[in-house]
């Protein structure tokens, strides 16, 4: 239920991206990023606000009424600012609460399943547009997750939290998700751990329960010398093709990874169409693109187990993330290419409003929803939680929710 959770010579990174575009001799379609007319990675200018519609919309009194884990996915694989309005976006959740509220308190009978997904109908957050769905037991009536492990790799009472995902358009319109497969522990904070890495694909034109969805092994979970070092690939996905609408198309989708305790990023990569043969992914290595998962490099630290990677419109990219995992800050880091090299966090956002009632609670998992973002804006979720879950849920049951807030690009 925790959720894990000075400006640079453009010459310098124009240099460094031709040796990480030519060491890959394989990837006939690597090129060098066009540099971007503002090469500044130290500051942002923008406002900040809350957006309540947002937050509204996830603020429920009966079925669905928290989860956290929040990946939006387009449809139409389509992840532009603006697109969402002309789709449908599925979200999709990691452990997810089920029952009922009536006047501020949750009623008896409510349930935890580990995953769950909404379904909005265009790009405006209104109650009318959107479903959520998870699985019933047919035999029992009970709830159940939608997603569940069954991979050669998997063991019995494993079960899935979701990293994020995509629409491919190389691969029939088949959505792929990350998912990474966990067993509990007998710690008494944070009593799980991570013991493997799969992608869950949903073919086109499945719905849920998604009786039909197939499930692969990956070697993306990425094992420490303790489970506080280990990693994992999945925690955020750009997809920089022309069908998804990047400005800056290269034909790849970019999957970033969260290890240790230091919150360390690293990043992967591959043609869509190659998604499912993992002899064809590359890992950024801090100069190439190198075929020896082995070699990944982090790229920048102190974020967040979930985050995002967002185009801007002066050609820079954001990495957004909660400072240092659970911080009260949503933190963003400029770049002049997806692998970096990042600047210094810049802070969006405290959010100490949403945690400041109780010492246990805390917001986690910040992150970018380009699709559902305006034009010149960037729409970022966290989620709000506590370490004493299961007390402060009876007691504030809207508690486990996400919260949005809207920035403004100057």
């Amino acid at each position: 239920m925790y959720r894990r959770s000075a400006q640079l010579s453009a010459l310098v990174l124009l240099l460094a991206g031709t040796a990480a575009c030519s060491s890959d001799k394989s990837d006939s379609q690597s090129k060098v990023q066009p540099q971007p007319a503002n090469t500044d990675i130290t500051t942002l200018k923008f406002t900040v606000e809350p957006a309540p519609e947002w937050t509204a919309l996830f603020k429920r009194t009966s079925g669905w009424f928290g989860a956290d884990g929040i990946f939006a996915i387009p449809k139409n694989g389509v992840d532009s600012p603006g697109s969402g309005k002309s789709t449908e976006t599925m979200f999709i959740f990691s452990d997810t609460m089920i029952g009922d509220i009536k006047d501020g308190k949750l009623n008896p009978g409510q349930t935890m399943i580990n995953n769950s997904v909404a379904v909005l109908k265009g790009g405006v957050p209104s109650t009318d547009n959107i479903k959520f769905y998870w699985d019933k037991d047919p035999n029992t009536g009970k709830h159940k997750s939608l997603f569940i492990p069954s991979t050669p790799n998997a063991r019995p009472g494993e079960y899935y939290w979701l990293g994020d995902g995509f629409v491919n358009t190389a691969k029939n319109n088949d959505t792929y998700i990350f998912g990474y497969r966990v067993k509990n522990t007998e710690a008494k904070v944070f009593g799980f751990q991570e013991v493997g890495n799969a992608l869950i694909i949903i073919p086109a034109g499945s719905v849920p329960p998604f009786k039909d969805q197939r499930q692969l092994d990956t070697p993306f979970f990425l094992p420490g010398s303790a489970p506080d070092d280990y990693g994992s690939l999945g925690a955020g996905i750009f997809v920089n093709t022309k069908e998804a609408g990047a400005p800056q198309p290269d034909g790849y989708v970019y999957v970033y990874g969260v290890r240790g305790k230091a919150k360390n990023v690293v990043l992967a990569r591959v043609l869509p169409a190659d998604v499912e043969d993992f002899s064809k992914w590359r890992y950024w290595d801090g100069t190439n693109w190198n075929p020896d998962l082995a070699k990944l490099a982090n790229i920048t630290d102190h974020a967040s187990n979930e985050l995002s990677v967002t185009p801007l419109p002066d050609g820079r990219y954001a990495m957004v993330f909660q400072t240092d995992g659970f911080g009260t800050t949503v933190g963003l880091r400029l770049a002049l290419q997806p692998q970096g090299p990042f600047g210094p966090p810049i802070k969006v956002w405290d959010s100490t409003e949403d945690t400041k009632m109780d010492k246990d609670f805390f917001a986690y998992n910040a992150k970018v929803h380009a699709n559902l973002s305006e034009p010149g804006e960037l729409l970022i979720s966290y989620n709000v939680n506590s370490f004493d879950f299961f007390k402060d849920i009876l007691e504030q049951p809207n508690l486990y929710r996400p919260r949005f807030i809207r920035v403004k690009l100057q």
